[in-house]
């Protein structure tokens, strides 16, 4: 068919594909640094100090590329994709050099969240490009790509992190960016030649900065909670209200802005509501099982942190599988709603198996139930955010996309305090009840958060306390675990409210009319670039 030969409005099959590998680039620099600093974290309190201040090394990248999504997609929806994806790059590598030079840690969280600056934007715009070049129909057949850099960079972050440390230095994690973002400005100045018309707008600055306010309220008390503070202190509470108070300051100011941060309509669009909705449960699914599922292969099956990582792989492989398998087939019928019902229904399974986990389950039996998992994120994760694409005019792309993102993001935040608080709580009355204490004589105080730090001396101890330790941390994951089931159900039912509409067959690149976003979306199809 003809699509397939130029299916961006005009570009060729090797202009896509060199477009591709500069947003790829881009999304794996963004992907990487999420979890390539874990596994240096050691050698870099030893060389900084500040261990009280560590948990922020990982906190100020998060919160400040989930705050600052959805605000790149309104501000690329009216400057252009091209000049702002390219100023992410420049912002995210300022960080990177910032943050490997850092003499402290503080200033080592300050420009972690630099970076997380720059990553916001490469994340989100990376997905709204896509979206620019691709038409709906043939984007399905290249979501696989992008599904597999978030695998790949979950796989290999804690390796290389690792190598660093170990080989070079732990500087090396940040600078070794340089060179990948480098390329990605080259490529992307040369290749990602996008029509844009300019138009006179208004920023939404109220808006902005009341999102962000919320949002970071929101997410600090999500990663503080149960940990730094008790889910009922004050400082919890007080970050709750305020993340309350900004959300419906925000809703007000939306409504009445000229042009919204984050406008209104696309909450009447059932698409965007249904999809957002399945991402944020995707992203507590997803988060909640990347990061303790680790802990239980480390402390219950007794893998090093490197083997956890690489054990971690059946996981990747069924997202990534299944994120070409399904682009495939729905490029070839222009049907996306069953993969996820078929996806939240493996997640259902997937979570079920989990949930039945001991401390004499073997690794074959997680790789099993990694696999299910795997293929239930690969048949929604990428389906979702292009349902939404196709279903909002090109004006929301950007935002729309963004957005979407930025739930999933929240979703992923919540899901790691969640099932953290659950883990930490049972681990207690577990502990308490094998041992009578949680302060385990060699080990200390013992808690969900430091359990995988200590796990060498807890081989040191006698076999049989060992063991209890052991299978009083399965248990609690087991239970953890178990809360995914409803969630899973829950997104299930959630996914049969997804509207099917016709996947539009033309890009947007080349259309002056849908470039300058005068075209409402239902009527892209009649466009001929």
């Amino acid at each position: 068919m003809a699509r397939h030969a130029a299916p961006a409005g005009g570009l060729s099959q090797k202009r896509i594909m060199i477009i591709f590998s500069g947003l790829m680039l881009g999304l794996l620099l963004a992907a990487l640094d999420q979890t390539i600093v874990a596994t240096a974290a050691l050698k870099i309190v030893g060389d900084l100090g500040g261990v009280e201040s560590l948990s922020w090394v990982v906190t100020a990248y998060m919160l400040a590329a989930t705050v600052s999504v959805p605000l790149y997609g309104k501000i690329s929806d009216i400057y252009g994709r091209k000049p702002i994806f390219q100023a992410a790059i420049v912002i995210f590598l300022i960080g990177s050099a910032m943050s490997g030079a850092s003499q402290s840690m503080v200033q080592l969280v300050l420009f972690r969240a630099i970076q997380g600056l720059g990553a916001g934007g490469l994340i989100s715009l990376t997905m709204a490009i896509i979206g620019d070049i691709l038409s709906p129909r043939e984007r399905g057949r290249y979501q696989g790509y992008l599904g597999g850099v978030f695998a790949l960079a979950s796989v290999i972050g804690p390796l290389l992190g690792g190598f660093f440390s170990d080989n070079l230095s732990w500087r090396w994690i940040f600078y070794i960016n340089l060179p990948i973002g480098a390329v990605a400005l080259l490529v992307t100045s040369f290749a990602l030649d996008l029509p844009f018309n300019r138009r006179t707008h208004q920023i939404d600055y109220t808006g902005a900065a009341l999102l962000s306010a919320g949002a970071t309220a929101l997410l600090l008390a999500m990663v503080w909670g149960g940990s730094t503070y008790a889910w009922g202190s004050s400082a919890i509470v007080g970050l709750l209200v305020v993340a309350a108070i900004a959300t419906g300051l925000f809703v007000m100011q939306e409504r009445r802005a000229a042009e919204p941060i984050l406008p209104q309509r696309l909450f009447s669009n059932p698409i965007f509501t249904v999809g957002s909705a399945l991402g944020f449960l995707v992203g507590v699914a997803m988060f909640g099982a990347i990061v303790y599922l680790p802990v239980f292969l480390q402390v219950v099956t007794g893998a090093s942190a490197t083997d956890a990582g690489l054990l971690l792989t059946p996981l990747m492989l069924g997202i990534i599988v299944m994120s070409v398998v399904s682009g495939r087939l729905i490029s070839r019928t222009g049907r996306y709603r069953i993969f996820p019902i078929i996806g939240t229904a493996l997640l259902i399974l997937g979570f079920g198996l989990l949930a039945t986990f001991d401390v004499d389950t073997s690794r074959t039996e997680v790789a099993i139930a990694m696999i299910i998992i795997g293929c239930g994120l690969g048949n929604t994760m990428q389906v979702m955010v292009l349902a939404v694409q196709n279903s909002v005019d090109q004006a929301d792309l950007g935002i729309g996309t963004s957005a979407s993102m930025f739930f999933r993001s929240i979703g992923g935040t919540v899901g790691i305090a969640l099932f953290g608080a659950i883990l930490n709580n049972r681990l207690t009355g577990n502990l308490t009840e094998a041992l009578g204490s949680t302060n385990i004589r060699g080990l200390g105080e013992l808690n969900a958060d430091n359990i995988t730090q200590r796990l060498g001396r807890l081989n040191d101890l006698p076999p049989d306390v060992a063991h209890l330790i052991r299978g009083a941390v399965a248990d609690s994951i087991h239970v953890a675990f178990l809360v995914g089931v409803p969630l899973a159900v829950v997104a299930f039912f959630l996914s049969f409210l997804l509207k099917e509409i016709p996947l539009r067959e033309t890009a947007h690149v080349g259309s002056v009319e849908a470039v300058e976003g005068s075209l409402p979306v239902e009527h892209a199809e009649d466009l001929r670039v």
